[in-house]
């Protein structure tokens, strides 16, 4: 594995005259978010771009009644790739900063354990590392997935239940959490 991806540095690969990409990110759009981002490589190595994505949905059922976790997304990062831009292993680093207004939602693991009994309103920011890997599919396209983690900071107000909603009060928080899982399409352009 580790040869193949030195032999990939200095092969080269399909994407490597491509200035600029614009991708989606299939596992937001699985949980309904709208989502684009943009990518323009700055050096033979260095890219930064930004991502932006959005949900306005409220999920109404039988048992549930206004399910949601609405939000907008504004994602910049700086990436640097260990062969050469949009191909291969890179690392970086993210900002993030989200406007949400979430409740009645069960969370695996855990996660927000509050969400299904309250709704939260506020806002998000965080800073983050992330890794990841692309894979060159064409002249035109890969495939790249990405994972990162960092530091969030989050203010918002919290009402009494997810549906009918008092406020009950307004905190703070600071916490370590996931900042990018993504498995996205990449198309390539000058």
């Amino acid at each position: 594995m580790l040869f193949a991806a030195l032999c990939l540095c200095f092969v080269g690969t399909t994407a490597s005259a491509q200035r600029n990409a614009l991708k989606t990110n299939a596992l937001y759009w699985a949980t309904g978010t709208a989502n684009l981002a943009y990518e323009y490589r700055l050096s033979p190595r260095w890219t930064l771009g930004t991502s932006v994505a959005w949900n306005s949905w409220c999920y109404y059922g039988k048992k549930e009644r206004n399910r949601k976790i609405r939000h907008a997304l504004v994602q910049p990062e700086l990436r640097y790739y260990f062969c050469e831009a949009f191909s291969g292993h890179y690392v970086g680093t993210h900002l993030i900063y989200s406007h949400y207004n979430a409740g009645n939602v069960h969370m695996p693991f855990g996660i927000w354990k509050g969400l299904r009994d309250h709704r939260y309103q506020g806002d998000l920011g965080a800073v983050g590392v992330l890794y990841g890997y692309n894979w060159p599919i064409s002249n035109h396209s890969s495939i790249e997935a990405t994972v990162g983690v960092g530091v969030g900071i989050t203010k918002f107000d919290k009402y009494d239940c997810s549906v009918c909603g008092a406020f009950k009060e307004n905190e703070t928080k600071v916490f370590f959490m996931p900042t990018k899982i993504a498995l996205s399409y990449v198309y390539y352009f000058k």
